[in-house]
């Protein structure tokens, strides 16, 4: 049995243009859950990181726009010193997607 690790990030961005914002917002959907305006957190592979880096540089302005995707750790082993006020934060867990 091949294990693929996964790890969790967040991904935050600060972008410039409106209409880039949406499809860096429609983008990072299919790669996370959001949790607040411009914050994603990811559960990926190396691969779908990789792939997710890519195609937010196909989006963005490096001129005008900011992406930074922090990396917490093996998502089975995280263990993140967040403090939350308000909403609870649950890390991500893996569930199943049906192709």
């Amino acid at each position: 049995m091949i294990v693929i690790e996964e790890r969790l990030y967040i991904v935050t961005y600060d972008i410039a243009d409106e209409k880039r914002w949406r499809r860096v917002f429609k983008l990072m959907n299919g790669y996370g859950r959001w949790l607040q305006l411009s914050v994603f957190q990811c559960r990926l592979t190396a691969r779908r990181r990789v792939e997710l880096a890519r195609r937010l540089e196909e989006i963005i302005r490096a001129d005008a726009d900011h992406v930074l995707i922090l990396d917490l750790g093996p998502a089975e082993k995280v263990d993140p010193r967040v403090e939350s006020l308000g909403k609870n934060f649950a890390p991500v867990k893996r569930t199943a997607v049906v192709i």
